[in-house]
């Protein structure tokens, strides 16, 4: 389970979509009030997924090979052949610099509910799910599991928080920075998309498929 949550965790934290929101709304208005919002309704989005998780399964993980194990692991490996089938087509598209989404553009002037609902909608939800279904073989008896779900919680959204926190305590180096690495994901955001979407899906497919034998 911890190792494949911190592979899922990872890829959530890199996905350039909320990467370069968050970027638009601290660059606004009030933005760094705005980014603190968008950080906190990602991180409780997070937390409430798994707290949902846990609550059905009253943190006792389903004995293997019964029917809600193996159905987890069919839809798991159904988001993995998924992701695995988006990467493909989005590498196949013609590779060229993008220009920034005109509806990502306005969040430079969002309101801070607006910010906290885009950072519902922006999350990577296949990748969620998948974390989700992990967190089924969670047994909450041990300490140990505590602290690697706040691990998997943090890492997902530990490039959202260094970016708040860098804003917040070096305001005019991270502009200059944050500007930069919007430009670099830009022109590189479908690539990164497609490596992400790869290696995650491989790694559900494989994993799944050898869990269900």
């Amino acid at each position: 389970m911890t190792l494949d949550l911190i592979l899922i965790g990872l890829a959530i934290a890199f996905h350039p979509l909320p990467i370069m929101a968050l970027i638009l709304l601290l660059s606004g208005d009030r933005g760094l009030r705005k980014g603190l919002v968008f950080v906190l309704a990602w991180l409780a989005c997070l937390v409430l997924v798994i707290a949902g998780v846990l609550l059905l399964t009253d943190g006792t993980p389903p004995k293997k090979h019964s029917a809600p194990s193996t159905a987890a692991l069919a839809v798991k490996l159904a988001i993995g052949v998924g992701l695995i089938l988006y990467g493909a087509y989005k590498h196949r598209k013609e590779s060229r610099p993008r220009e920034e989404p005109a509806w990502l553009g306005k969040l430079r002037n969002a309101s801070a509910w607006s910010a906290a609902g885009m950072a519902v909608l922006l999350q990577p939800w296949g990748m969620v799910a998948a974390g989700a279904l992990t967190v089924m073989n969670a047994d909450l008896s041990h300490v140990l599991t505590w602290l690697t779900l706040a691990f998997y919680c943090l890492l997902a959204s530990s490039t959202l928080l260094a970016m708040e926190l860098y804003v917040t305590f070096r305001p005019a180096r991270a502009d200059a920075r944050l500007q930069d690495l919007m430009r670099t994901i830009t022109t590189h955001q479908d690539q990164a998309v497609v490596v992400l979407s790869l290696v995650v899906g491989l790694w559900l497919t494989s994993r799944s498929i050898y869990e269900l034998s």
